[in-house]
């Protein structure tokens, strides 16, 4: 159809594959490329293109979208693979990957090195899995004013909100503040949980009791009530999670932030006994556990 903006999504993870599907369900032509080929195909018969590679992906789109695990596996694709390369003339890539403020900067000078054609738009998201099948998540996006309109079809399709917070970079630094923020929720229900069990409550009244409780958000409430199942299959896996503590930690003085680096050494305990593929909020089994023994 004339006039729409085509998009190329790169890395379908829980996260990707949700978004690109979200994409193809807005009606945007939607051509999508994935290392392990399963997702890219299960999107295939839903109507997107399948690519060989991400240089393939990306010769045609107007908006090409990168959402996998970290700064490397960015820069893989990005310039050991030829996506950056094969870009066409003025299109905009959208960096939805949570990769730090250093690695945002370091994209940013490649592409102006190498691209300067290419606009390059921070976008992470604020939201997991469920959120982004759901098409809740919050778009913290940043960089030129100029293509905010050209995104915008794009980042409503796999969002309920856009906020623009600045100039490129400015996305990457909120998304470290927003999950600081969500680590700090996710462990202040693990403590209050494991607390409650160590003042020889059941765990079952403490649930009950905090279910409702205007100091819960409806995310905390989401994850309480998985908790209280001992549901701990992945939206959010606490590798991910203290990826993204352990990435604002390296951005600032640690010193300045030791509640932050507590919570790191805590969590990468439980990631050391094997919980890192859980959801994150296994930290309450693992307080629990260390009560236990």
């Amino acid at each position: 159809m004339a006039g729409q903006q085509r998009v190329a999504v790169l890395g379908l993870g829980g996260m990707g594959r949700a978004m690109a599907g979200n994409i193809l369900r807005a009606g945007l032509p939607t051509v999508v490329w994935n290392r392990s080929p399963d997702p890219a195909r299960r999107l295939g018969e839903q109507g997107a293109q399948v690519a060989d590679s991400p240089a393939d992906a990306v010769g045609r789109a107007d908006v090409v979208i990168t959402m996998v695990t970290d700064a490397d596996a960015v820069t893989s694709i990005a310039t050991d693979r030829g996506m950056l390369a094969a870009m066409r003339d003025g299109a905009v890539w959208a960096q939805m990957s949570t990769i730090g403020v250093t690695a945002t900067e370091r994209l940013a000078r490649t592409v102006a090195e190498q691209r300067p054609d290419v606009v390059l738009v921070d976008a992470p998201v604020a939201g997991s899995r469920g959120p982004a099948e759901q098409r809740k998540l919050v778009v913290l996006a940043s960089g030129p004013e100029e293509v905010r309109e050209r995104v915008a079809p794009v980042f409503e399709a796999v969002g309920q909100r856009t906020v623009w917070v600045g100039p490129t970079g400015a996305g990457s630094r909120v998304k470290l503040a927003n999950n600081l923020l969500l680590a700090f929720v996710n462990e202040g229900i693990a403590e209050s949980i494991a607390l409650g069990r160590a003042l020889g409550l059941d765990r079952s009244a403490v649930l009950g009791a905090l279910q409702g409780s205007p100091l819960v958000s409806s995310w905390a409430a989401e994850k309480l009530e998985r908790v209280g199942r001992d549901d701990y299959t992945p939206q959010y896996p606490l590798t991910l999670a203290l990826k993204d503590v352990n990435l604002a930690l390296r951005e600032v003085d640690p010193d300045r932030f030791p509640v932050a680096g507590s919570l790191a050494t805590q969590w990468q305990r439980a990631v050391d006994r094997g919980l890192g593929g859980e959801d994150l909020t296994v930290v309450t089994r693992a307080l629990e556990d260390d009560q236990r023994t």
